[in-house]
């Protein structure tokens, strides 16, 4: 493995003021991504598996996918052995498999800070939060366009918040900046305000050329070329369609070893089929098809297969979460995934609702109790998600980063070593005890349930005189604390400037663009 990048970054500068400040820094406690330690729930047959593989080989050959705007991917299709029809691209049975093949089954995307590097793929579960509403909302505020003090507040509740692994990437879309600019500053927030992974910008190929240019001043040029230190989110248009744009952008982080979600995003009965086997088909099929172009870029690339899938409500048009169809196709999907031999993308705090009430409790429980049993490797939107997507919820990213935490103890599995079995426990009280002061409580009582940061277990007398503050309450007031606690991670002073240097040499490149 290639030097930790805290040694090259010390190695380009700084001197003694960041030594100085380093060590003066508090450290932010940031659990370990999740080990399951728990069966995955598969939910298919050896038959269902196979029909579904069989007939996603047909799609392929016989339909066809289409790559849009991006004659060099026709060229490498053709090359590969494909057959090309304007920009339709039908791929002989086993083709895509066999260029899928030479994916990675686990890789580890590196942080600045090493000890917050994480491991995705096999039996690991690594979190990040929402991405991409143009909305926030908070008690304070209400509903509004996402500014780019919002975007920062929700990197610092990000870096803030234990339970998450990862910074994420566009994690509010905020609205005051260029949209051919904006993308400059979030980079450098995820860079500057913490040190958990992070993601690229994918919103045009040369926004990714910015992501791959500004992560070598981060870590160093050479531990850039040697080490994946990005993720990037590469939705595929659903149905069957590979457009320019993030095909392109796709092509830069494959060609830089650095890691890409190939991601279908479905509306069930608008996107694709209503059944879950039709559903699963056309996403296995599109997984296929823009993997395997990944590997045509660069053979090697590291990839997550991906699984973004909602049903709708045939009556509103409107998506829905949480619902019976989405876990079963989410368990599905999970199963060819292993079967791939790739990370898996999918789950998170889905719900419709307007409001972090009860509809967008029980859905978000739903969508991430399902992620946790299904496998998946990497759970994007995992906190802060509010309205079908639309709104990144100030309140709701604490309420649900809290949440987290359970889903780390439930993948501990159950302990049955001589503490777990507690024998000394259930000798030392006997009949008609209690066990609140006995050496096996006392010796276990930090670690041995899980607790909440933000739910009230309280006496109701207690609670009223506390204001009688229901849970929104509470979340505002645990955004409000956390943000009061935030201290910025320290950044070699050098490097901070070179960024800076980067993002307005790149700003003063191009006039202002908002569409």
């Amino acid at each position: 493995m290639s030097d930790a990048p805290t040694t090259r970054r010390r190695g380009r500068g700084g001197g003694g003021a960041a030594r100085r400040a380093e060590r003066s820094a508090i450290s932010i406690e940031t659990a370990k991504f999740i080990e399951r330690k728990i069966p995955n729930l598969d939910i298919l047959d050896e038959e269902a598996l196979e029909i579904i593989e069989a007939n996603a080989e047909t799609v392929l050959e016989e339909i066809g996918v289409n790559f849009v705007e991006n004659p060099a991917a026709l060229d490498r299709w053709r090359a590969a052995g494909a057959i090309v029809e304007g920009e339709r691209v039908r791929l002989p049975k086993g083709l895509a498999r066999s260029l899928c093949s030479t994916a990675p089954s686990q890789f580890t995307q590196h942080a600045r800070n090493p000890e917050r590097s994480v491991e995705i793929g096999g039996r690991n579960l690594v979190c990040a939060p929402v991405y991409g509403p143009p909305f926030v909302h908070d008690m304070d505020g209400g509903r509004r366009y996402a500014t780019m003090a919002d975007f920062r507040d929700f990197v610092k509740l990000g870096y803030m918040s234990k339970w998450l692994h990862h910074s994420g990437g566009t994690v509010c879309e905020p609205t005051d900046v260029p949209v051919n600019k904006r993308h400059l500053d979030m980079l450098y927030a995820h860079m500057s305000l913490s040190d958990k992974p992070f993601m690229g910008s994918v919103t045009e190929p040369s926004r990714a050329v910015d992501s791959i240019d500004m992560a070598k001043i981060l870590f160093g040029e050479q531990f850039v070329e040697d080490n994946t230190v990005m993720t990037s989110l590469i939705n595929i248009n659903s149905p069957l369609t590979f457009d320019g744009i993030m095909m392109g952008a796709l092509e830069h982080f494959a060609a830089h070893n650095q890691a890409a979600i190939i991601s279908p995003f479905i509306v069930g009965g608008a996107m694709a089929p209503v059944s879950v086997v039709g559903t699963l088909t056309q996403v296995l099929a599109e997984v296929l098809a823009g993997v395997a172009y990944s590997q045509l870029v660069r053979p090697g690339a590291p990839v997550i297969m991906g699984a973004f899938v909602t049903s709708i409500d045939m009556n509103s048009g409107a998506p829905t979460f949480g619902t019976p169809e989405a876990a079963q196709i989410t368990y599905g999907a999970g199963q060819l995934a292993r079967r791939l031999g790739l990370p898996y993308r999918s789950a998170g705090s889905f719900n419709g609702s307007k409001l972090p009430d009860a509809q967008a409790a029980y859905e978000t429980a739903n969508s991430l109790n399902v992620g946790l049993l299904a496998g998946v490797n990497f759970m994007l939107h995992s906190c802060g998600w509010l309205e079908g997507g639309l709104v990144a919820s100030f309140e709701k990213f604490v309420m649900d980063a809290d949440q987290l935490g359970a889903l780390h103890h439930l993948a501990k599995g159950v302990q049955h070593d001589e503490n777990g079995q507690a024998m000394d426990a259930l000798r030392e009280v006997g009949p008609g005890g209690h066990y609140l002061g006995c050496a096996h409580t006392q010796a276990n009582f930090k670690s041995a349930f899980w607790r909440s940061d933000v739910l009230d277990y309280k006496p109701y007398e207690t609670w009223a005189e506390e204001g009688s503050r229901d849970t929104t309450t509470l979340a505002n007031a645990r955004v409000r604390k956390l943000l009061a606690d935030y201290q910025q991670p320290m950044l070699d002073p050098a490097i901070d400037e070179a960024l800076k240097a980067y993002v307005t040499k790149r700003k003063a490149e191009m006039p202002d663009a908002f569409s």
